[in-house]
């Protein structure tokens, strides 16, 4: 299972570059955030609440990260599954350049702290305790 939560913790930090790098594109050429970037984001978010489902799981079958910081790990994964639909929602549904530019930076950051999560060890390797 602790292989599972890596391979889809590993999608997510892809997929967060590639959310953030696509908006940065759509800023760029100042177009409109089409419907297929909302598909997009839906799909992070449902990504990541199965990478927390998984995590939640494996804590429950008495595994931790080796850091042993589950409230963080928790917190984190909380924060990413909800805050690109919770930006959604702020900018009320807004699809224009400066929705674009908060996305492209949202996505990046996303991307950022994955990365510190996996420097730090809030997603592994996971431990029996």
């Amino acid at each position: 299972m602790a292989a599972i939560h890596q391979i889809l913790f590993n999608a997510h930090i892809m997929y967060s570059l590639a959310l953030g790098v696509w908006a940065a594109v759509i800023a760029a050429r100042r177009d409109q955030i089409s419907g297929h970037y909302w598909g997009a984001i839906l799909t992070y978010a449902i990504l990541a609440a199965v990478i927390l489902l998984v995590g939640v799981f494996m804590l429950f079958s008495g595994m931790q990260p080796r850091s042993g910081r589950i409230v963080v790990y928790l917190l984190y994964m909380l924060w990413l599954a909800i805050i690109m639909p919770g930006l959604f929602s702020l900018l009320k549904g807004r699809d224009d350049r400066s929705a674009a530019l908060a996305f492209a930076l949202l996505g990046l950051f996303n991307f950022s702290t994955s990365l510190s999560m996996i420097e730090r060890e809030l997603v592994g390797p996971w431990i029996a305790v």
